[in-house]
């Protein structure tokens, strides 16, 4: 593919409109939806929610309607919303990516997302994963911090490898995935950790040349003197760099700790499982948050296109 496209649903806000620049150096084309132009590198494609509605994405509307019984109220609304035709516009492959979210909720982009470009068809569920940069500038995965609250064995295991995908499209560096525990093989019995071990197994059997390891705490997961001390045979022990959180509570509550307290900086969260990317902004952030999102976005969209490159995004 060319230089990725990536439409910003929310084309109006200036943070939005700030990270257009930016995008524009990193080889990236931005597509703004709104209602007013104002001053713009001339190189942006802008366009209006009714230029944006256009018979492709009307096309694409027009058939989740008719999949999900909507009426002909809700088909014009769905016209008329920034994210659904961000979303439409991917699902028609005129837009090879979408960012939303910097004045909506994730729930809103998580919905147009999943009933618009949907989910792969080796995906059983829409999960999520923030990439942590560390002060020393290292980089990890957490997963899942933002989607799937309670994950069984079968779930969990597709967390991990939908976020070791991530990690190594993002970072262009093999995954080392700890399947996290209050639990180091085995030293506490609980059906929680019984729950981890079962999704290592799954991982095991499903992907068996991923590096994985679990149960694990984080200290044997993170820190080599610990990882040594804990789990000697671990192949993952000490050099973790994708950690997967056994509930969306624990992953949550732990890329917080880590961005408020350790100082990391969150980017996410990194929606997996969809035919084709849309990422969700935090409604606090800055334009440089939509810049990261939006070249995150695009890194999908370009690995995505490699490695089937004839899929199209309106198959069924």
């Amino acid at each position: 593919m060319g230089s990725p496209r990536v439409v910003l649903a929310e084309g109006d806000d200036p943070r939005v409109r700030a990270a257009c620049e930016s995008l524009i150096d990193a080889g990236v084309t931005p597509i703004l939806l709104g209602k007013a132009v104002g001053a713009l590198p001339s190189d942006v494609d802008y366009r209006s929610m009714e230029q944006a509605a256009n018979a492709p994405v009307r096309a694409v509307l027009s058939q989740v309607a008719q999949r999900r019984n909507w009426d002909e109220q809700r088909l014009a609304a769905c016209l008329s919303d920034p994210l659904y035709v961000a979303a439409a516009m991917v699902r028609a492959g005129t837009a090879d990516a979408a960012v939303g979210g910097a004045t909506c909720s994730s729930s809103e982009v998580i919905r147009a997302a999943l009933q618009v470009i949907g989910l792969q068809e080796s995906a059983s569920l829409l999960s999520s994963c923030f990439l942590m940069e560390l002060s020393d500038a290292s980089r990890l995965a957490f997963a899942d911090c933002a989607v799937v609250p309670s994950p069984d064995a079968d779930g969990l295991a597709e967390i991990a490898i939908g976020t070791s995908g991530t990690f190594a499209t993002l970072t262009g560096t093999t995954p080392a995935v700890a399947m996290l525990s209050f639990s180091t093989h085995g030293s506490a019995s609980h059906q929680d950790v019984d729950l981890v071990r079962e999704a290592t197994s799954l991982v095991h059997d499903r992907r068996s040349d991923l590096c994985i390891d679990g149960d694990l705490q984080f200290d044997a997961a993170f820190v080599d003197t610990v990882g040594r001390t804990k789990a000697p045979q671990s192949d993952v022990a000490g050099h973790a760099n994708v950690f997967v959180f056994p509930n969306l509570a624990a992953g949550n509550i732990g890329y917080k700790i880590a961005q408020r307290i350790g100082g990391a900086r969150a980017y996410g969260p990194i929606l997996q499982g969809l035919r084709a990317p849309m990422n969700d902004l935090s409604r606090g952030c800055d334009a440089e948050d939509v810049v990261s999102v939006a070249l995150i976005s695009a890194l999908q969209a370009s690995a995505a296109a490699q490695l089937v490159p004839a899929e199209s995004h309106q198959s069924a």
